[in-house]
């Protein structure tokens, strides 16, 4: 059973969690001026910000801070990680909606692997073998030493597999909010990004103004992302942290100009 902790954050809000530390590097992510800060920069009060992977629900804490007056809708499909996400809404976004649902190209149930130490990583499409590699690459280009990096990653990536549910962001639309302009779409999903927007019919994309996302460049995935992002009239950025630097790990941001 995880035990949920508590980080205090450098602006004075409690944090429910599972891991401080984990929690700590999300958080420094976010308040970084990057990507998800550039999107939350253009919600306008009234927008709905949909937070896919939402995980702790970090990210949907900065939307609601930086544009009081978005409304926030954050999914988590692992139990104890949804917990977190619940808990931090109510005590942080106001009027944020909470779901407990994977999100991809069409709804079922799908066997997702949580990894109870390092829960961002985890995924419908999991990879032991790649999430390890990354996070060794991540750590030495943060410049820790191999010795270092070997105890922090031993066992890591231990899963636990569990059959979640899934659904469509336009399935979620339909039941939240018909009609309200999605200021920003944010996608975190562990490979499953493509199928995110594959779920979305195309009487939605008109609706979503920014999409933000971390995309795995595997088998031309990152191209192929942000291909269907044009098709659909958004223009896309890309970008690597240097940190990430040999992973297949990559930013998009796209926007409807």
């Amino acid at each position: 059973m995880t035990t949920q902790q508590q980080l205090r954050l450098d602006d004075g809000r409690t944090v429910t969690c599972t891991s401080p530390a984990e929690a700590r590097m999300l958080w420094n992510e976010m308040i970084a001026d990057g990507y998800y800060r550039q999107a939350a920069a253009t919600l306008r009060p009234g927008d709905l910000a949909v937070d896919i992977g939402a995980n702790i629900g970090l990210s949907a804490m900065m939307f609601a801070e930086t544009r009081p007056g978005v409304r926030v809708i954050a999914a988590e499909p692992a139990p104890a990680t949804f917990d977190c996400l619940h808990r931090n809404m109510e005590a942080h976004v106001p009027g944020g909606v909470a779901l407990e649902v994977a999100v991809g190209a069409a709804p079922g149930v799908l066997p997702f692997t949580w990894y109870p130490r390092a829960t961002a990583n985890s995924s419908l499409y999991a990879d032991r073998d790649a999430d390890d590699d990354a996070t060794k690459t991540f750590l030495r280009n943060s410049g820790l030493p191999d010795d270092a990096i070997t105890l922090i990653t031993r066992g890591l990536h231990d899963g636990e597999q569990i059959d979640v549910e899934v659904t469509t962001v336009s399935a979620i639309l339909a039941q939240e909010d018909p009609a309200a302009e999605i200021g920003v779409l944010k996608i975190d999903v562990e490979r499953a990004e493509l199928d995110v927007l594959l779920g979305i019919t195309e009487s939605d994309w008109s609706r979503i103004r920014a999409v933000v996302a971390e995309v795995h460049n595997r088998d031309g995935r990152l191209a192929e992302f942000c291909e269907l992002l044009s098709a659909h009239g958004l223009t896309s950025r890309t970008r690597q942290d240097p940190s990430l630097a040999g992973t297949e790990l990559h930013e998009v941001y796209a926007e409807r100009t």
